[in-house]
């Protein structure tokens, strides 16, 4: 599908999408530098009731590894933007369903509650570095600003041991309301990559196993879904890998100008200023 340029065009095949997955930050709200402290952006409240109403699903699928899916999904409900547990998705979710289907067991984490909770919840034995466990069947990198070099040592040990490693992202920043605030998991890959020579499998957008995870959740297949986001390289090359509708955003790291430098083949159906505007065209 070529990019969308008219409302008429854009109703029409909004019309055919049967579940939405939007990303969070820049998307449908923006947090503090700290990624806390949530501000909806306009419109998301209202388009999700709306959604609610038409009885099409949608989830919300953040990059971070901050929180816990509930954590975030009660932090998003207090600014009114309405997600259950069971529709707000982070990597760690991917890493539930995939480490599931590997059938592993033990696991050592590198990152905070957001990581290692959903794990142990899940039914995992779980590490947390700096500890060792040269015993593990992955390595999973997260949200780990508290990063040490024994948390290092303890990854490289694992890794030489033959476990396999993860990370949530590796995209170098996210939006907040302070502009770009540092990403932490794909650097620390990078190190530990550097040490081992081994390059960590990437869980979270725009892998295709975060499509699968979202696809799943949603229980429809990508080529029924809109995704919407602001990042080119997270959403928009998720969407267009999965055959989705691409519905770019202007209200975080990426604007009009970004969609449009990108090749033919690689921009959003729809560049839109914000939900705000979607809203106005599912209306």
């Amino acid at each position: 599908m070529k990019k969308i340029l008219d409302n008429s065009q854009a109703k029409a095949a909004l019309a055919n999408v049967r579940g939405y997955v939007f990303d969070i930050d820049g998307t449908l709200a923006l947090a503090d530098r700290r990624l806390s402290g949530y501000q909806a952006l306009p419109g998301a409240g209202d388009l999700l009731a709306l959604l609610r109403q038409r009885e099409l699903p949608f989830v919300a699928f953040t990059n971070g590894s901050t929180k816990t899916p509930l954590q975030l999904s009660q932090e998003l409900g207090r600014i009114g933007i309405e997600v259950d547990e069971q529709h707000t998705l982070t990597p760690v979710s991917v890493a539930v369903d995939h480490f599931r289907r590997r059938r592993f067991r033990r696991l050592l984490v590198l990152g905070g509650e957001g990581v290692w909770r959903p794990l142990i919840e899940a039914g995992f034995e779980v590490v947390r570095s700096p500890e060792r466990a040269d015993d593990v069947d992955a390595v999973l990198i997260g949200w780990h600003p508290e990063f040490v070099l024994a948390d290092l040592d303890a990854a490289c040990r694992a890794v030489w041991a033959g476990a396999g490693l993860f990370v949530v992202s590796t995209a170098p920043y996210v939006a907040s309301r302070d502009g770009r605030t540092l990403g932490i998991s794909g650097a620390l890959a990078a190190a530990v990559r550097s040490i081992t020579g081994k390059r960590a499998i990437v869980l979270g957008k725009p892998s295709a196993y975060a499509l699968a995870c979202a696809s799943n959740r949603l229980g429809i297949p990508p080529d029924q879904m809109a995704i919407v986001g602001d990042d080119p390289s997270l959403e928009n090359a998720m969407a267009l890998r999965g055959g989705a509708l691409s519905v770019g955003v202007h209200t975080g790291l990426s604007d009009a100008a970004d969609f449009d430098r990108l090749p033919a083949d690689s921009r959003p159906h729809l560049s839109l200023p914000g939900v705000a505007q979607l809203l106005e065209l599912v209306s």
